[in-house]
């Protein structure tokens, strides 16, 4: 569903905020750092729910990832859910690296 939400980056409150006719409709929490950033939490007001904010929310949040060249590691039950939905953005979850050779 497409959605009428504006997407937004607040960086003082670490957040990306959609805002529906001038009203903050949800977020997505993040902490970040230069290589990646770290989805905590997602939350869309029950009013707006079904309306497409939180894929909004996501794809934008993602493609500014992919722009930074940083990955992504999706802490947050939607965030993961929204990438396994789509997954032509797979190639920006974070994978850890062990420090072991074989």
């Amino acid at each position: 569903m497409k959605s009428d939400a504006k997407v937004t980056d607040a960086p003082g409150a670490r957040r990306y905020e959609a805002h529906v006719e001038g009203r903050l409709a949800g977020f997505a929490t993040y902490i970040r750092t230069p290589e990646m950033v770290a989805f905590l939490h997602t939350e869309v007001d029950p009013e707006f729910e079904g309306r497409g904010v939180g894929s909004s929310l996501a794809r934008h949040a993602l493609d500014e990832a992919r722009e930074r060249g940083q990955s992504v590691l999706a802490a947050c039950p939607f965030i993961a859910g929204w990438i396994a939905h789509h997954p032509e953005y797979e190639d920006l979850e974070y994978r850890p690296r062990s420090a072991v050779s074989d």
